[in-house]
């Protein structure tokens, strides 16, 4: 498979599956959330779906770059597997947060995705640097979302 098809794979898939976390647990965002007290510096509601399309875009092109230009073995397997791994967290955040209604618990669940990003980071730019550099809009957003985790978290006890 040629590299920009394997691109279109992969964004399609994460594209997939993060849209379809979202969905399950819309109605909590108009509903529960809308309730909550908000931390300072808690951006509008639409800022959200463009935001994670694009990191989701970003996040697919890179993990195409690693299942591309990775030789076989273990530096590969461990690149992977930590893609995966956080990315399985990213996915349970949402359900976790909005479904729920556990603040705490998503907090846990976020601390630990930011630091499977940053795993990821690193794992990748021993094989790729476009690969790690295309995760640090999303590490840097994931940083932002666990501060308002926290905020959520502290006014909302």
């Amino acid at each position: 498979m040629k590299l920009w098809q394997k691109i279109v794979v992969c964004v399609l898939v994460i594209e997939g599956l993060g849209s379809l976390s979202g969905l399950l647990t819309a109605s909590s965002i108009r509903g529960w959330f809308a309730t909550l007290d908000q931390p300072p510096g808690n951006p509008p509601n639409w800022v959200f779906g463009p935001v994670w399309t694009l990191l989701y875009a970003m996040m697919g092109t890179a993990i195409a770059l690693i299942w591309h230009r990775a030789k076989a073995g273990p530096n590969r397997t461990k690149a992977i597997t930590l893609f995966i791994s956080q990315f399985a967290l990213n996915l349970a955040w949402t359900p976790v947060f909005f479904g729920a209604h556990q603040i705490a618990m998503a907090l846990v669940v976020i601390v630990t995705m930011a630091l499977g990003i940053l795993l990821t980071i690193f794992a990748f730019h021993r094989i790729d640097r476009l690969a790690s550099r295309l995760l640090i809009p999303y590490f840097c957003w994931v940083g932002y979302a666990t501060y308002l985790n926290a905020g959520y978290l502290y006014l909302n006890r």
